[in-house]
């Protein structure tokens, strides 16, 4: 059971959750769904290089100059700087996509993940809040969102899918000891809010 959890902790690791979003928004029956395959293709990179393949890189830099102790970062403190890292690059990307001049929904879902990164980065000195679970209400949040601008039966299928995959992600997280049900509930309705709130204004 163990296993089983931890790879569900892995699948639904917060760095791919803007990904995961951009796959569930190419298949939401929506303007976008149309995109190019080319232009689609660049997203996915720009999406995936600057929220996971960045953040994910510098942690072995971390590690080595003993800024976290182990990759699973147990601390609320040892998670501070590499979350506060992460936001740079989910800036970064977000910038790029601003120059590129995608779709507005993508801009607001990527900043409104920024912010929920940095409020995250904060909220971990303090006390460790699930990173997981602020990553999947966070999908959530954007696709909550999408659905107050668009009408598709797509959506509502995603967000049934999501909520499904939040309560077994929640699920493995307690198992694992990770958090308590607090930090796990606190987490999902923090990206839910924060993500759809942003991309709502």
């Amino acid at each position: 059971m163990r296993i089983v959890a931890l790879v569900v902790s892995v699948l639904f690791h917060p760095m791919l959750m803007p990904t995961i979003w951009m796959f569930l928004v190419f298949n939401s029956g929506t303007h976008i769904s149309f995109m190019p395959p080319e232009a689609r293709t660049i997203l996915y990179t720009v999406i995936f290089t600057t929220t996971c393949g960045f953040p994910v890189a510098i942690l072995p830099l971390l590690y080595q100059f003993k800024v976290i102790k182990s990759f699973e970062m147990k601390t609320a403190r040892e998670r501070f700087l590499p979350i506060l890292l992460t936001s740079i690059f989910y800036y970064i990307g977000f910038v790029v996509l601003k120059k590129m001049g995608v779709p507005m929904m993508i801009q607001k879902f990527v900043i409104a993940s920024l912010i929920a990164v940095m409020s995250a980065s904060i909220i971990s000195f303090f006390w460790k809040i699930s990173i997981h679970m602020i990553g999947i209400g966070g999908v959530t949040g954007g696709m909550l969102a999408l659905a107050s601008h668009y009408d598709s039966g797509h959506i509502n299928l995603w967000l049934l899918l999501l909520l499904m995959v939040a309560a077994i992600t929640a699920s493995a997280r307690l198992y694992l000891g990770a958090h308590n049900p607090t930090q796990v509930y606190t987490g999902y309705l923090w990206g839910t809010v924060v993500v759809a709130g942003t991309m709502c204004l």
